[in-house]
């Protein structure tokens, strides 16, 4: 009995064994096929939503280039952009003049800059010449000697501004209100335009560089020395004449050494009335020749009166002008010169009230001409 029981005993438990190990294995197949679902759902879920997107991407793409398209696939610069706005808004030509305005004044501001360095160097170049106490000889005459102001003309005053080179020097000439008249010089490795700017000019002399004393060493470029030959003095003439096919008169640019040698002299006056130039004494020496040798070669003689700003202060060149014009109310004309400074064209531009007793000319206007 005891034995019976025992086996049947150890059968139930052999078979609740069985049972458990039934149970693990069929609850791990149920996990395992429920894991292979929601894997399943995964990946359905995201195929799906990848195809979604990539329609979205195309619509996106399609929608790019219907736009680049629509603007005929133009990559539009700010400058592009702004031009499209000016013209909707009806202001595009006004904001470009206000352009074209700004360009120039930088223009001028550039050309102001290079003009200010080229006066700092004539500065250096400019014999500083002082009034001297010697008069002219009184043994040779001249129509200028002779000549007899009539009382109901008004005095004449020619105010010549030497060693002008730029633009930006002639406007301010042009602005001052009343003729001026400008002498340019030639052409030169830092002012290579000045035979361009005459072109547009009615009026102008040339400023003929000419040599000066042992002291001063900064000579304008193709300066004139008395060993010169004449064949080298007619050659630089000649070149003037090509430069300035309109010019008639030339006054000499510092030369306080060459007026002074007749036999230089001579040979630029005889190369001169060659190619028809008329010579205009600066009067850069007391000792000058250029009086005889206008009567010898039958030019008018035509030479400075007064320097202007020797002196760059504002009351000075004022004084200088007050000068001048007393000279020609004594003879009837009077010539000044100056030079390219904005204190002289200040001067002169606020100086008409002053000059109301006389009249500016331009230089060939002189009443004994």
């Amino acid at each position: 009995m005891s034995k019976e029981k025992s086996t049947t005993t150890k059968k139930r438990s052999t078979r609740s064994r069985k049972n458990r190990v039934i149970k693990r294995n069929v609850g791990k197949k149920v996990l395992a096929n429920n894991f292979l679902i929601a894997l399943f759902l995964i990946v359905i879920l995201l195929s799906a939503s990848y195809f979604l997107l990539s329609n979205s991407l195309k619509d996106s793409s399609s929608l790019i280039h219907d736009i680049k398209k629509e603007i005929n696939i133009k990559n539009y610069s700010n400058e592009e952009i702004m031009d499209e706005v000016l013209v909707s808004e009806g202001i595009k030509e006004e904001v470009k003049l206000i352009e074209d305005s700004k360009n120039l004044l930088e223009k001028d501001k550039k050309e102001e800059a290079k003009v200010k360095e080229i006066i700092i160097k004539n500065e250096i170049q400019e014999e500083i010449i002082y009034e001297d106490k010697k008069k002219d000889d009184k043994k040779v005459v001249t129509k200028k000697d002779i000549y007899t102001p009539k009382n109901n003309q008004k005095p004449k005053l020619v105010i010549v501004i030497d060693d002008v080179v730029s633009k930006s020097q002639v406007n301010k000439i042009l602005d001052i209100g009343y003729p001026v008249n400008i002498s340019f010089l030639p052409p030169a490795k830092n002012h290579k335009n000045s035979a361009n700017i005459a072109k547009n000019i009615n009026f102008y002399l040339i400023h003929f560089p000419l040599q000066a004393s042992k002291a001063f060493k900064n000579f304008e470029e193709n300066t004139l020395n008395v060993s010169d030959s004449y064949q080298k003095i007619e050659a630089r003439v000649k070149q003037l004449r090509a430069w300035y096919p309109d010019a008639i008169y030339t006054n000499n640019h510092t030369g306080s050494v060459f007026t002074e040698n007749y036999e230089a002299m001579d040979k630029l006056f005889r190369a001169l009335k060659k190619h028809n130039f008329i010579f205009v004494d600066s009067r850069t020496s007391p000792n000058s020749v250029a009086k005889e040798l206008s009567v010898k070669y039958k030019f008018p003689y035509i030479v400075r009166d007064v320097f202007l700003d020797n002196n760059r202060n504002y009351d000075d060149i004022s004084k200088q002008l007050k000068e001048s014009i007393s000279i020609a109310k004594k003879q009837g004309f009077a010539i000044a010169i100056g030079h390219p400074y904005d204190i002289t064209f200040k001067v002169l531009k606020e100086s008409k009230e002053l000059l109301k007793d006389v009249e500016p000319i331009f230089l060939d206007k002189l009443p004994y001409l």
